[in-house]
């Protein structure tokens, strides 16, 4: 039989296309999300389409006179396209796309703030009501979120004197012995201690709950009934305790302007603009009241109102934002339909977005157009205050312009030991947290300052000089010395055009006799010149200078107790071979503490689950050791007689 060779099949991935417009035939005429690459391979913008290909293509076609879509152009190396089943999986995808890769041409709402609920725990015996930052699911009932945490905070603080809730942790709750202050009060029942009806408990917790819901009148109208009955009970004291509760009550409640009859929740967008200057306003309206608002500031975007409004959208209902029972726009979008479905899939029931034409609803929107007006004037008064103040220290430091993206850099350390430093960026004198970065110095030079600055700014400008990303001015917190080694790490990178100053305070025994000098304790080094600046005690300058070098100190002093903090929680117990981070967890879970494993016996370390005789014979001799400063006796056979 002749042999036969299987033919050689070359393997090979298919061609892709070159150019943009090599890839716009290829596009799928089907719902999706794509994505605009740079030549470097960076996603730049992200859309979603109805028909991918019809969408991509009306770019190429240049029919669009918005000046970003031209700038875009240019900068399109690729595109990729991403299809979903419809259009609502597209609406979800390009929400995720947008917060994992921040494009630079989408629309963000730079608005990095965890809002504060109220959490019920519904699901122990005795419950509590309290403020949080954490939204998880547990069992419990939350409220919210709420924009303004010092109008919650009036809120529950009304809930503690009318209704006589607990608020202590349950850690408090379940080590009292006797009732504390605030029962002697009368804020709380004592459930801790004291024999509490259940019923009567449960009671003033859905009471609590009426007014975190809105429903201020039924909760007035039920404590009126009660006042009048512990009245003519001849209760006197019971029924003026309940008038001052119901005062409470109205003190808090007439802070919320009533703005419809309808007990709906709404949320409200306006929109005000000048040019490609946009300003966004939300208010939120809950049982007909407006319980607060947002603003957003949008800059040089020339996109029409409508897509304004879907990109503002797509991102305001993530996370755990409270979804509404109706939307109301000052303009119409495209997909609303399939933005009502998503969300009343969020919600649970159905959700409404509206344009109105007229009626209340309509002078509700303009309100919030008036909103975004009176916020867009206030953001604008404090930018030119920003720049002004900018412009002073470019001035006053004989920097060659005024500096628009300042970063800081401090060490912190004791004798050298755990040292980190930080970075924190200012943008138009605003802190940008987002951009913050902290090193752990990786160095082990002893107590050497200059040496850790120089290794926290090279690691940083080798970065900064490949990205492309130098800021106009670099402050160090200290004297000549740091500024020095930050020009020096400039010269060896190769890096111009930054300028840079150091700033120190200056110790009392070396004040000098200049009195203007002593008025002011900060010391402004500078390149080149011998003697240090003293900017003016209350200039602007100073405090901005002050303000970057404080928040650079805090952030470094935080990093440094964390590590600090870590380094003292190391438990003994890791230095056992075989005991990892769950049998630590469990060992003591079980046992509380270190100590009290050293304690024990090897028979009731083995009790632990995942702790076998044998290890429980190495943890025994190892934390006896460590105990005594010498090897352990102990053994097989001394743990088997114990």
């Amino acid at each position: 039989m002749a042999n036969s060779k299987a033919p050689e099949i070359d393997l090979k991935p298919s061609p892709q296309p070159q150019s943009f417009s090599e890839q716009l035939p290829r596009l799928p005429a089907a719902p999706g999300v794509y994505l605009f690459r740079d030549r470097g391979g960076k996603v730049i913008y992200v859309g979603k389409a109805k028909n991918l290909r019809a969408r991509v293509r009306s770019y190429a076609r240049g029919g669009d006179e918005r000046s970003q879509v031209p700038f875009l152009l240019r900068h399109i190396a690729s595109v990729e396209s991403l299809v979903t089943a419809n259009e609502k999986e597209a609406l979800v995808l390009e929400n995720n796309l947008i917060k994992q890769y921040k494009p630079r041409y989408n629309i963000r709402l730079k608005d990095d703030k965890t809002y504060v609920s109220v959490k019920v725990t519904i699901g122990q015996k005795w419950p509590r009501v309290f403020a949080t930052r954490k939204v998880v699911q547990d069992g419990a009932a939350y409220f919210g979120p709420f924009t303004s945490a010092y109008a919650l905070h009036q809120t529950l603080d009304t809930i503690r004197k009318v209704f006589p809730l607990r608020t202590c942790s349950d850690t408090v709750f379940r080590n009292r012995s006797r009732p504390c202050l605030e029962y002697q009060i009368k804020r709380c029942l004592a459930p801790c201690c004291l024999p509490v009806d259940a019923e009567e408990y449960r009671r003033y917790l859905r009471e609590a709950c009426l007014l975190l819901e809105g429903k201020d009148q039924a909760l007035r109208q039920a404590l009126e009934r009660r006042m009048q009955e512990a009245a003519q009970a001849l209760r006197f004291e019971e029924a003026a305790r309940l008038r001052d509760q119901i005062a409470a009550l109205d003190r808090t409640v007439e802070q919320h302007r009533a703005v419809s009859r309808e007990r709906t929740d709404r949320d409200v967008f306006g929109l005000y603009r000048e040019g490609g200057f946009i300003e966004i306003s939300v208010l939120f309206v809950r049982a007909g009241k407006i319980t607060g608002s947002q603003a957003y500031g949008l800059e040089d975007f020339e996109f029409s109102d409508e897509e304004v409004l879907e990109a503002v959208l797509t991102q305001f209902y993530q996370g755990e934002r409270h979804v509404p029972d109706e939307i109301l726009l000052p303009a119409e979008i495209s997909d609303a339909d399939v933005r009502e479905e998503y969300l009343g899939e969020k919600k649970g029931k159905r959700v409404a977005i509206v344009t109105p034409r007229r009626g209340s609803r309509l002078e509700l929107v303009r309100m919030a157009r008036e909103n975004a007006r009176q916020a867009f004037g206030s953001r604008t008064d404090a930018r030119s205050q920003r720049e002004k103040m900018l412009e002073q220290l470019g001035r006053s430091l004989r920097l060659r312009n005024a500096p628009k993206r300042i970063e800081c850099f401090d060490i912190s350390n004791i004798q050298g030991a755990l040292a980190v430093g930080s970075m924190v960026v200012f943008d138009e004198g605003e802190p940008q947290r987002s951009r913050y970065r902290r090193f752990k110095v990786k160095s082990s030079g002893g107590a050497d300052d200059f040496g850790m600055m120089y290794e926290v700014l090279t690691r940083r400008f080798r970065r900064a000089k490949e990205e492309g990303e130098l800021p106009d001015l670099v402050v160090v917190d200290g004297g000549k010395g740091q500024l020095n080694v930050a020009l020096a790490v400039f010269e060896e990178l190769g890096i111009t055009g930054v300028d840079a100053v150091a700033l120190a305070k200056m110790r009392a025994e070396r004040a000098p006799r200049s009195e203007e000098v002593r008025r002011s304790p900060e010391r402004v080094f500078l390149p080149g010149r011998k003697k240090p600046v003293i900017l003016r005690r209350n200039s602007t300058a100073l405090f901005l200078l002050q303000r970057i070098r404080d928040e650079a100190h805090r952030f470094a002093i935080s990093y440094h107790k964390k590590l600090r903090k870590k380094a003292r929680m190391r438990s003994a117990l890791e230095d056992v071979a075989g005991v990892g981070a769950g049998r630590r967890r469990a060992l003591l879970r079980h046992f509380g503490s270190v100590a009290r494993i050293r304690q024990a016996t090897c028979e009731e370390i083995s009790r632990v689950p995942g702790v076998s005789e044998r290890l429980a014979r190495q943890i025994k001799a190892h934390l006896e050791s460590v105990a005594s400063g010498e090897p352990s006796a102990c053994g097989a056979e001394d743990c088997k007689s114990q």
